[in-house]
């Protein structure tokens, strides 16, 4: 029996094989179109969804294919010019040193920071000492900028910024600037403007006086002043030290709640020791 001819199965019916159209070997073979190029199976479910990549901005790594966004910045970058906040540098200071009082404020026992921790310091230190335009109030300095000048490295400053920021010390806004590039415009990420913010809006701050008293030195401690001479004492001391006659008079009238000086000081007017102007040759 001849190969091409169809053989029955055993229902009895003729069985076709497909016959590929795609080689030269069949009569239906057309000379005109392309190539047949096999089909790569590791590849092929990527092959259907390059559509659906183009839709979702390249949401599938196709190999060949960049996916970089369009402008290099970050999504919630604003163009407008920031509004600086004039400051004088005696109100930054008082910042600072409010800021140095929250930090021993929230620091707990056995913690190595508090609400602001020592890279928030050092980063508010950087800004206000190292970077703020007391006139303008211009404050937008680079992580590289401020790592420098606060002595720590760019993953500290960046710890350090959200502590403040967290702590309701600091804020800013990322910024960016339309540029041309082959042709197109994008936008260029440029450094954040940092605002420093009132003592009102710290989370969990209880601000203490500026120039509180110190506190009075215990008795019998260094600093602590000998109590003073009583009236008849004293007295005695300005008769010694050569006194006039009048401040003898006025050391025993000091004490108004001591009777026996006072005594002696109207003993003392009645003999006219007030009108003598010194005593220190009188007799004891």
């Amino acid at each position: 029996m001849p190969t091409d001819v169809p053989s029955p199965n055993h229902y009895g019916a003729v069985e076709c094989q497909p016959e590929d159209t795609r080689t030269k070997q069949s009569r239906y073979f057309d000379p005109h179109r392309e190539p047949y190029q096999p089909r790569d199976r590791r590849n092929g479910w990527q092959q259907g969804f390059l559509p659906i990549a183009a839709l979702l901005g390249s949401a599938v790594d196709v190999p060949g294919q960049e996916s970089r966004a369009p402008s290099p910045c970050w999504s919630d970058s604003t163009t407008k010019p920031a509004k600086w906040q004039r400051m004088t540098k005696d109100a930054a200071k008082e910042i600072y040193r409010q800021a140095e009082d929250f930090e021993r404020q929230t620091r707990q026992p056995g913690r190595q920071d508090g609400a602001i921790g020592r890279n928030g310091l050092a980063v508010l230190r950087a800004l206000i000492f190292g970077f703020l335009n007391y006139k303008t109030g211009q404050l937008d300095p680079g992580y590289e900028s401020i790592a420098k000048r606060g002595c720590i490295s760019e993953r500290s400053v960046a710890r350090g910024l959200v502590k403040l920021k967290a702590a309701g010390v600091l804020n800013w806004v990322k910024r960016c600037t339309p540029i041309i590039e082959a042709g197109r415009c994008i936008l260029e990420q440029l450094s954040n403007a940092y605002a420093l913010l009132p003592v009102s809006q710290w989370r969990g701050y209880r601000p203490t006086p500026k120039h509180s008293p110190p506190p009075r030195p215990e008795p019998g401690t260094w600093g602590d002043h000998p109590p003073l001479p009583d009236a008849i004492t004293a007295a005695l001391i300005e008769r010694r030290e050569g006194g006039t006659g009048r401040g003898f008079i006025d050391a025993l009238e000091s004490d108004p709640g001591n009777p026996l000086a006072n005594a002696l000081a109207r003993f003392g007017r009645a003999l006219g020791i007030a009108e003598t102007p010194a005593i220190s040759d009188m007799p004891a």
